[in-house]
């Protein structure tokens, strides 16, 4: 669709399964860190900044009773086309070197 601008409002961010509200209330006390192991110096020192690859936007057809199902699956049903197809490359290439040559 050609110069629709899609935008995500504050109002949709909020409508996960996060207790946003209860969240922002929190005080930094009241988080419970025990089961995060501590990072030490040398972690830190090593440490780079990856950042994720961007995704292309694009347009698709998939049969209705595909998309149905994924939807059924809960919220987030485009990430699992990504790792659907991302599963399937993984295996063919994995395919691709074990072939002879």
């Amino acid at each position: 669709m050609r110069g629709k601008i899609t935008q995500t409002t504050s109002k949709s961010r909020t409508k996960g399964k996060s207790d946003v509200r209860r969240l922002r209330r929190m005080q930094d006390a009241d988080i419970d860190y025990s089961d995060i192991p501590r990072l030490g110096k040398s972690f830190w020192k090593n440490a780079r900044l990856a950042m994720p690859e961007p995704k292309d936007r694009l347009t698709i057809r998939i049969d209705r009773d595909v998309v149905e199902w994924l939807k059924k699956k809960g919220s987030g049903y485009q990430t699992r086309i990504n790792a659907i197809l991302r599963s399937y490359m993984n295996a063919q290439l994995q395919e691709d070197r074990n072939r002879p040559r």
